[in-house]
């Protein structure tokens, strides 16, 4: 087998590999998730994040990055969830219900992250440059909150619903209100996914 054949061989095997981590992911922490061909064929969180896998490699390519556009938009009107291809997302990331997220162009998304409806992970200004968040790895963001600017949010930090956090978030810490509070710091045990509501 030719390097660039055993090369594109390697990429689908990734490629497969992710995919059906996205549907184990959402089956896993949707209890209202029956089986993977459900989540695959109902599921707009999903769908936004499939497209957005290919949307990403696209824009690393110069002359790709105004289709990745068009097809960020289309998916967009077609799933309720907003992903500029520029952002940087992890994997076994869930996006529950979908409707309403805006995840903006310098974003970066850990592994293990939850995101609620009517997320938004946007900027502070219309400058260039890093103007979007960072979530480490296992986070949570609550329904309708909204997480602004070039700040860092930590592992395993949970924001609650309807919070807007315009500051550095710590490791396992939990903020809410507006403008967003750190209520306090406390770390979840190994598999335990809370309920973001806890946290209003």
């Amino acid at each position: 087998m030719t390097e660039p054949i055993a090369a594109a061989v390697r990429g689908a095997k990734r490629l497969g590999l992710i995919l059906r981590e996205d549907l184990a992911t959402a089956q896993r922490l949707d209890p209202a998730a029956r089986t993977k061909i459900e989540v695959a064929l109902t599921y707009p969180g999903v769908h936004a994040l499939w497209a957005h896998r290919l949307t990403h490699r696209m824009w690393r390519a110069p002359a790709l990055k105004l289709p990745a556009r068009l097809i960020s938009q289309s998916v967009r009107a077609l799933t309720g969830v907003e992903i500029h291809p520029g952002a940087r997302l992890g994997r076994r990331l869930f996006i529950d219900h979908g409707m309403g997220v805006v995840i903006g162009e310098t974003a970066v998304v850990g592994d293990d992250v939850l995101l609620f409806h009517g997320v938004t992970l946007g900027g502070r200004s219309m400058v260039k440059g890093k103007r979007h968040p960072t979530l480490g790895d296992g986070v949570t963001v609550g329904a309708g909150a909204k997480v602004l600017g070039p700040i860092h949010v930590g592992h395993g930090a949970r924001i609650g619903a309807n919070s807007v956090v315009v500051r550095d978030v710590p490791p396992d810490g939990v903020v809410v209100g507006v403008p967003g509070k750190l209520r306090h710091v406390a770390p979840r045990e190994q598999g335990l996914l809370e309920d973001a509501a806890l946290w209003i």
